[in-house]
């Protein structure tokens, strides 16, 4: 067992966890991090597959509400045209996802530089989007349109490139569309529910015969750490929008874009 990359696996992990779920992009800051730290990572698998931590963290937060659900899905036709709609939002992603995965991981994932620009770039777009004088139509997710649903879904394929962040482009579609910002966020939780799942289980199936027990070790460990700091994001997150907005992420993106981007310049 190598401790050093043990003790990487867990930061990298508390990253995921704290990062997936707001408008920062969670694989951008993964990848830089595992850049800098000289992660290995197999197929970039583990960026990947830790990511099924933090979709059990939106489960366990959610479970109530995910079961009255699952109960009301056969009656309530409210119920049925939220979940289709979640699926019609999730299947662009499904479509570019298999088509351009290898492009995505051998090319995108590996250039630093890429992602710290797209990172000052999606920061300042967030920024734009948060000071806009929006006025809201939708404050309940299950209220869009359906074709809001589909734009939605179209525009976070754009987190294929890493460092434009899947809540971040979600959540700048919804509002754009007129959902206020709650909503927006709340309904990038439960789109990241099969995206996440989806990405989990095609990355698995192309990367399984190159993964060794210290990449599965790894794997675990990022596992967990991403799910326990998954809950903490996951139940504070919505009540944080609603008071402050977007704007503190959108700063964020563009002070570690910048830094990065500094870096790698700088040190390759």
């Amino acid at each position: 067992m190598d401790l050093h990359s043990v003790l990487d696996a867990l930061v990298l992990g508390l990253l995921e966890g704290l990062t997936e779920f707001i408008p920062v992009s969670s694989t951008g800051h993964l990848l830089l991090a595992g850049h800098f730290l000289g992660f290995d990572s197999p197929g970039r698998a583990f960026e990947v597959l830790i990511q099924l931590g933090a979709i059990l963290a939106i489960l366990t937060v959610y479970a109530a509400r995910l079961i009255k659900m699952a109960r009301d899905l056969p009656s309530d036709p409210r119920t049925r045209r939220f979940v289709f709609g979640i699926l019609l939002a999730f299947l662009p992603a499904v479509v570019i996802g298999v088509i351009a995965h290898d492009f995505i991981k051998r090319v995108l994932f590996e250039s630093p530089m890429l992602i710290s620009i797209m990172l000052i770039v999606g920061g300042f777009i967030l920024l734009i989007v948060d000071r806009l004088d929006l006025k809201p139509r939708y404050r309940d997710a299950m209220d869009y349109p359906l074709h809001v649903y589909l734009g939605i879904g179209i525009a976070q394929c754009l987190a294929m490139i890493p460092g434009v962040s899947r809540s971040g482009s979600s959540v700048v579609a919804a509002m754009l569309f007129g959902s206020d910002k709650r909503a927006a966020a709340e309904f990038s939780f439960f789109l990241a529910m099969p995206t996440m799942v989806g990405a989990f289980a095609y990355d698995f199936y192309k990367n399984k015969d190159a993964l060794t027990g210290a990449a599965w070790l790894n794997i675990t460990v990022g596992f967990i750490a991403a799910f326990i700091a998954g809950v903490f994001v996951v139940r504070h997150l919505l009540d944080f929008v609603s008071q402050r907005g977007f704007a503190p992420f959108a700063y964020w993106r563009i002070v570690v874009g910048a830094i990065a981007l500094a870096a790698v310049i700088t040190f390759g």
